[in-house]
């Protein structure tokens, strides 16, 4: 919900870059070589920004005074570790509910054969935030490419059916989730939660670049 949601509001604000990893010792060895001045640090894990990084994982936080220019360290404790396991896709995208129509509208000028539309879950399991967004870039792809979309697994076509239940009321589906319930059991995410629902309002693409680092494109 919130990992590739924040990734895409920095990229918007102006981060350089995004480099995203799953072991916290390597993020901090990697940050450690750039200047101070040129680079945040931002982790996540249960939820809650970790002791003395910058920024935990709130797109809130990312506003263009903080990030603009500035490469960025990233460790969630679900979203850049499942970007981490396909990083040697040749397409690699990060897309939220705010950047759908961008990424999709993307991957129909690829124009490729078969595309994986991946999950982050939450500690290796499911997670419905996740079924959602996937609903949504799968329903936008079959109303708007101009050749055949096949649906391959259940799993797709059940995120299909989640997508036009909840499409109209989003946020309450975020907040119910098990995810969401968890967020509001430790602070006030209402605001996170808002941003996160928003749909179609960023024109921006996260793609890697080279593996483990995002830019806008």
């Amino acid at each position: 919900m919130r990992a590739t949601t924040t990734i895409s509001w920095a990229l918007n604000n102006g981060a350089d870059a995004i480099q995203v990893f799953a072991d916290l010792d390597l993020l901090k060895e990697s940050a450690n070589k750039w200047q101070a001045d040129e680079r945040l640090m931002l982790g996540e894990r249960g939820g809650k920004k970790i002791e003395g990084f910058d920024l935990g994982n709130s797109p809130l936080s990312v506003t263009k005074e903080i990030v603009n220019g500035k490469r960025l360290f990233m460790s969630t404790t679900n979203g850049t570790k499942s970007l981490k396991k396909v990083q040697h896709a040749k397409h690699l995208f990060a897309m939220g509910l705010p950047n759908r129509k961008a990424v999709a509208e993307k991957i129909i000028s690829l124009k490729s054969e078969n595309i994986l539309i991946l999950g982050s879950g939450w500690e290796g399991s499911y997670s419905l935030e996740d079924s959602l967004a996937a609903g949504a870039l799968a329903s936008y792809l079959e109303k708007n490419c101009g050749f055949e979309v096949n649906i391959i697994n259940d799993e797709l076509q059940a995120a299909l059916i989640l997508w036009h239940f909840w499409k109209d009321d989003i946020l309450k589906c975020l907040k119910t989730t098990t995810h969401g319930k968890r967020l509001t059991s430790i602070g006030d995410y209402e605001d996170d939660f808002k941003c996160c629902s928003e749909l179609d309002c960023l024109d921006i693409v996260p793609a890697q670049v080279e593996r483990g680092v995002i830019r806008a494109s």
